[in-house]
């Protein structure tokens, strides 16, 4: 996968800071509104009982994704989520993450469970982008393998990547790697188990598309 495969996409928006709150307490703490604490923050769409805070940088890469799930609004017929994964990943780490956000109330499309036996499975997958309102794609080294490869997890990042929709989630591999195999999908910064769990993650996500 290269830019140039992608260049008629267009470039990635920077959102401002607008949609995070910035009141303070006075202890430097977060305040009921939300806003910093310890140099962390809560966006807009984050309820105010949340346990999780955010850094600014995952709050600077999720405010697209939200702004288009929220111009999309709750359509009953579509999914919350695409799950792109790698076909090595089917049984581990991204059945975790399925099971994680379905715990959180987040409907997935997940080809483990949407693809029964004997139907096709690139059709499928076109179905599946076409019900879901935004992709999730879990970055691991053996997706960037497969992608690199130009294998089907190569045509689903294709079609969310010119959807703008394309919520990245890294694991095991670093955004340096992944710019090595492709400069366009390492630049959509999102979440990374280096920073939080794969839980805190999907509770992340789930507030994300929740409208």
């Amino acid at each position: 996968m290269h830019g140039g495969r992608y260049g008629s996409y267009g470039s990635y928006s920077q959102p401002s800071y607008s949609s995070v709150y910035q009141s303070r307490s006075s202890g430097g703490g977060m305040s009921s509104g939300g806003g910093f604490v310890g140099g962390r923050t809560r966006p807009r769409w984050s309820p105010g009982n949340s346990a999780v805070t955010y850094t600014p940088d995952q709050v600077r890469a999720l405010t697209p994704y939200r702004r288009t799930i929220e111009s999309r609004g709750p359509l009953p017929e579509l999914r919350d989520l695409f799950l792109c994964h790698a076909w090595d990943d089917r049984r581990g780490v991204a059945t975790q993450l399925n099971d994680l956000l379905e715990a959180k109330g987040v409907s997935v499309w997940f080809s483990e469970k949407d693809i029964l036996l004997g139907q096709p499975f690139m059709r499928e997958i076109d179905r599946g982008l076409a019900k879901s309102r935004a992709g999730l794609v879990l970055i691991t080294p053996a997706l960037l393998e497969r992608v690199d490869n130009r294998g089907v997890s190569d045509k689903e990042l294709s079609e969310l990547l010119a959807r703008d929709q394309l919520i990245p989630v890294v694991h095991g591999t670093t955004y340096d790697e992944v710019r090595k195999i492709s400069p366009l999908l390492g630049s959509r910064h999102g979440l990374d188990t280096a920073e939080d769990s794969m839980e805190v993650i999907a509770t992340k996500i789930a507030e994300l598309v929740h409208v």
